[in-house]
């Protein structure tokens, strides 16, 4: 504490406030000021890398119907082939006769047994048409002539082949597969697709087996397979072992125009009640939102609001498309379409056979549900064929399982479908909440996170939960529950708190007091201690 210093005869008498007196003085100034300070609101704590509006990483920008493309129904190139296509694969045929881990993980069965006994035609799916926006479907015998032609966007199918039935990529026929195959009961096959009479509608938008043009023809077959029956991806880019089908990837066919230009298409025909997508694009995140991706925001809203529900693969890693796995899950590295307008799109990961989320499957806030996409089992999709599939081999390597989101995305359609079958008078927003209501949610904050979104599917729970929000019954509020215990203390000290207040206060009064009477005495003169002037 700082003293007052005067001079007198030549002499310097220092004159300060007590120390004690301004311990007292000081500890009641901070006792006073400290209920005055404000506290920083939360919004100016945040860091700089929260979004601002206008820069679109996690959340998409509003669509724009402005932004809706006309359908042409063709390609937009003259795509040529330039890879040969799948091969059925050679040596002694083993029927698979084993059901996949995830069709018992997710109680298929069970779940189509429930639909059965629920619907009139007493059938799992029944006059549900699945679009499947993909590489095109090869009619299988155990499809049981529930396939149609939709559309085509690739080129022109061989003659005697409607547009959208040749797969010579073999993606699109194991996606259709998960959807809605029915192998017949005396083949004594465990492998059954989630919506076994539902209707594939097959719309060919993309391909790895063409590209432009000025794309140079490559060698294909692959090296021929036997064994557990395998088909023989002749030379077909990676696609079927979790490494990315990515559109207009290594000079493909199919980009964000035609994908748009499908889903139109797909909506326009009408009597379609879901579309798969497992084929996704994935761009560096930037803050933007491009062309192409804003007219395919436009033809999801289109189809929509048509009462369809679409369902996208998560999208798998690759050196193109790395994992998200910075800190903040709101600022992603990388933005997969569709997956990214998860407003009106079920986006799906991928789990492996322990329950974990599949490595390959790319994490973001916009994932919704998951569902098994590792050791697939499916249609083998070779020309032909009357098996099953569960390797694949691209190109010369060595046969490897089929895994991928693009397979974990048709477990969930079909799981929409038989959703719609069971509960027709739910529209396609309501669809979409039932299937992210019911899922196994994981112990996150909100029971969400960017790995596997609301959960794994639960087909059961899908089909059997009686929800809240489809009743008109208000979202329950959390309530406090009081708990049996004695009563707490509840004494008042307010009366406490202002009486020592007010003899604090008084007491420093006093003090100050004393201090003034005390410096006015002794510098009066005449007093004891002080000089009068010579």
């Amino acid at each position: 504490m700082t003293s007052a210093r005067r001079s007198r005869g030549g002499r310097t008498r220092s004159y300060g406030i007590p120390k004690r007196i301004a311990v007292v003085l000081l500890a009641s100034g901070i006792g006073a000021l400290t209920p005055g300070v404000i506290s920083v609101p939360a919004w100016a704590q945040q860091d700089s890398t929260t979004p601002t509006p206008g820069n679109y990483y996690a959340t998409p920008p509003p669509v724009n119907s402005v932004d809706l493309i006309a359908d042409t129904g063709a390609p937009d190139k003259a795509y040529k082939q330039t890879k040969a296509c799948v091969q059925q694969a050679l040596g002694p045929h083993v029927d698979i006769k084993a059901k996949p881990w995830g069709q018992e993980y997710l109680q298929i069965e069970t779940a189509q047994a429930l639909v059965r006994a629920a619907t009139p035609d007493h059938t799992a799916g029944g006059g549900i048409k699945v679009a499947v926006i993909d590489t095109g479907v090869t009619p299988h015998p155990y499809f049981g002539g529930r396939i149609q032609s939709g559309g085509e966007y690739v080129a022109p199918p061989p003659a005697g082949v409607a547009p959208g039935l040749q797969d010579c990529d073999g993606h699109g026929t194991e996606v259709a597969g998960i959807i809605a195959a029915k192998p017949p009961a005396s083949a004594g096959i465990g492998f059954t697709g989630v919506a076994p009479d539902a209707t594939i509608v097959s719309i060919r938008q993309s391909s790895e087996n063409f590209g432009p043009p000025d794309a140079r023809a490559t060698s294909g077959g692959g090296s021929p397979q036997g064994g557990s029956g395998p088909s023989a991806a002749g030379g077909t880019q990676p696609g079927q072992t979790g490494q990315g089908r990515e559109l207009a990837a290594n000079g493909s066919a199919g980009d964000l125009t035609t994908l748009a230009m499908a889903i139109r298409h797909a909506a326009d025909l009408g009597g379609i009640k879901v579309i798969n997508m497992s084929v996704d694009n994935c761009r560096t995140a930037d803050g933007t939102i491009t062309g192409g991706e804003s007219a395919l925001h436009a033809s999801i809203d289109y189809a929509f609001k048509r009462d369809i529900v679409m369902v996208a693969a998560a999208g798998n890693t690759s050196q193109t498309c790395p994992q998200n796995d910075q800190m903040d899950p709101n600022k992603p590295k990388v933005i997969v379409t569709p997956p990214w307008f998860a407003d009106e799109v079920l986006s799906v990961g991928a789990i492996d056979k322990t329950g974990s989320v599949a490595n390959f499957s790319v994490n973001g806030p916009w994932t919704s549900v998951a569902a098994p996409g590792t050791e697939i089992t499916s249609l083998d999709p070779a020309v032909g064929s009357t098996g099953l599939a569960n390797l694949t081999i691209e190109g010369n390597q060595q046969p490897s399982a089929i895994q991928g989101t693009s397979f974990a995305s048709p477990y969930v359609a079909g799981v929409v479908a038989l959703v719609r079958a069971k509960y027709p008078a739910l529209k396609a927003p309501q669809v979409m909440q039932r299937i992210m209501d019911t899922a196994q949610h994981p112990a996150a904050p909100g029971g969400r996170d960017t790995f596997i979104g609301h959960g794994v599917v639960n087909p059961i729970a899908a089909l059997t939960a009686s929800l809240p929000s489809e009743e008109g019954i208000p979202v329950a509020s959390n309530i406090r529950v009081p708990a049996d215990l004695p009563p707490p203390d509840n004494r008042n000290w307010t009366p406490m708190i202002v009486a020592l207040a007010g003899a604090g206060g008084g007491l420093i009064a006093l003090l100050i007091t004393l201090f003034v009477v005390h410096t006015i005495r002794r510098n009066r003169p005449g007093s004891p201690g002080v000089r009068k002037p010579v």
